[in-house]
């Protein structure tokens, strides 16, 4: 059955997402919500002004019924975050619009990207469906981060942190074209992998010399790129990419170039598995590059696991 009223309803909006197009998304949705009162019970929309911000505010929503999410990946990373410092039974429900360059957690949820008008529609004729969420806590923390959507190391992790770094830098190019292209450059200046202990279940460690290694709860990062096809953000497991040979450069582009479709699953090159819980521990002296929901990740040692029915969602 559909959600005939959000109620009480808490906007959070990050006006510089998309190369500034979230500001006035933000507004658009701020009017229809001041003229359509029905739709909720009440409505509250704030703008963030810098990292961290969604988070706060999340965490500070208690007495809302719906939290939405305005902007890219980054900012619904902070959201979800700061809402699963919500006791589970007063926590919000999440609803999207989903405003961003990769979009790939809208994506793994079927909802409209960069589209307004059609995200105020999918929230007032959506669904409620709940939802896993990765965890992850590294060197030993006890203090962890959520993640909705990917969390990767290595290579792939440099890739998306660089993509990052050039939106922030101001550049034209988004999405799977942005990733592509990072990819490119730096798939190129591979020279040697990243020597990795992983256990999987509480099993036995498995030795890796990796390039590619990624924690999906969805099937797709970098704007589209489907890492682990089979994943699904409700099914209670973390799906898991790896390299287990390490290939030649010309090999690590065609599965680079493959991976847009997910036609990499069937190369002898990479394995795919499932897993309640991870145990990584890398060992070179350097830090290992690693991203979570696009953002980085210090650490050496890594506990992961899936929170199975975390939160609810709005869905079509």
């Amino acid at each position: 059955m559909s959600i005939a009223n959000l109620g009480n309803t808490l906007v959070i909006a990050n006006p510089a997402s998309h190369s500034g197009r979230g500001k006035a998304c933000a507004e658009k949705v701020a009017r229809f919500f001041e003229w359509c009162s029905s739709a909720t019970t009440s409505f509250k929309l704030v703008q963030t002004t810098g990292p961290g911000d969604a988070e706060y505010l999340a965490g500070d929503s208690l007495g809302y019924d719906t939290v939405i999410a305005l902007g890219g990946d980054g900012v619904i990373h902070e959201v979800v975050n700061g809402l699963m410092k919500i006791s589970g039974y007063r926590r919000p429900r999440l609803g999207l619009v989903a405003v961003g360059s990769g979009n790939d957690f809208a994506r793994t949820l079927g909802l409209p990207q960069n589209d307004t008008d059609a995200s105020i529609h999918q929230l007032l004729t959506g669904k409620e469906r709940i939802m896993d969420l990765g965890y992850v806590t590294a060197d030993g923390s006890r203090f962890g981060t959520y993640f909705t959507e990917t969390l990767s190391f290595g290579i792939d992790a440099a890739i998306a942190l660089d993509t990052t770094t050039r939106r922030q830098a101001g550049d034209s190019q988004h999405g799977s074209k942005l990733y592509l292209t990072s990819g490119l450059k730096l798939f190129s200046k591979v020279r040697e992998p990243y020597r990795c202990t992983m256990s999987i279940d509480g099993g036995g460690q498995i030795q890796l010399n990796s390039l590619i290694l990624t924690v999906q709860n969805g099937p797709t990062y970098g704007g589209g790129f489907a890492i682990c096809p089979q994943a699904a953000f409700d099914d209670g497991v973390l799906d898991v990419c790896y390299n287990v040979r390490q290939p030649c450069l010309p090999h690590v582009l065609l599965l680079f170039a493959l991976a847009r479709f997910g036609k990499h699953v069937s190369s002898s090159v990479v394995r795919l598995t499932q897993a309640r819980t991870l145990e990584l521990s890398f060992e070179d002296s350097e830090q290992v590059p690693c991203q979570i929901d696009g953002e980085e990740l210090l650490g050496k040692s890594f506990s992961i696991k899936i929170v199975p029915s975390a939160l609810r969602v709005i869905v079509l």
